[in-house]
């Protein structure tokens, strides 16, 4: 016999908190690649990769969607406020410089990353549907934050700052997501 408990499998209210967050997040990915491209444009040398990962996050925001409805999990509340928020973060660090969009790149999916490998060890094999939903998008969120590296993100104007701020606004978005 085992020392430690086994996890208890998340409540069919747990995961609807989970599609919820992971909905909202997804779109606020979308929102700030479309802040990033409106000031950098299509000329710019990052607006390619940006354009990508930004097709890939609503790829995941798409199938999110598809899984709340038919699981009747509402949406946050919080959704207009992701709206503006996620393209004026977008615009902001874009407006700042390639670098700083991707210090903003890098932060955020450090951050879901995390959020995602939790999720992952709390659901376990109680539902396979969304495991697989998250492990895969999990894997794009890390090349995400890979390609934002490998771009100069730790070159930003101030980067520990920079990232630090992202990563407590992110961590507070995923919180407030998971509730309202």
């Amino acid at each position: 016999m085992s020392d430690f408990p086994r996890p208890v499998p998340p409540r069919k209210a747990d995961r609807a908190s989970m599609l919820r967050v992971d909905q909202a997040g997804e779109y606020g990915a979308t929102r700030i690649y479309a802040g990033q491209l409106a000031v950098m444009g299509d000329r710019h040398p990052m607006s390619r990769s940006i354009a990508a990962m930004a097709a890939q996050e609503e790829r995941h925001r798409a199938h999110f969607d598809t899984m709340m409805a038919q699981r009747g999990a509402r949406p946050t509340l919080l959704q207009p406020f992701w709206d503006v928020a996620g393209f004026a973060l977008g615009a902001a660090t874009a407006a700042m410089g390639p670098e700083a969009a991707m210090a903003c790149t890098a932060a955020i999916e450090t951050e879901i990353d995390k959020h995602y490998s939790e999720q992952l060890e709390a659901l376990g094999d109680d539902d396979p549907e969304l495991s697989d939903a998250i492990r895969d998008f999990q894997a794009e969120e890390v090349e995400h934050r890979d390609t934002a590296l490998a771009s100069g993100a730790e070159n930003a104007p101030a980067y520990p700052l920079l990232s630090g701020a992202i990563r407590l606004g992110c961590r507070a978005a995923i919180a407030l997501s998971k509730r309202i």
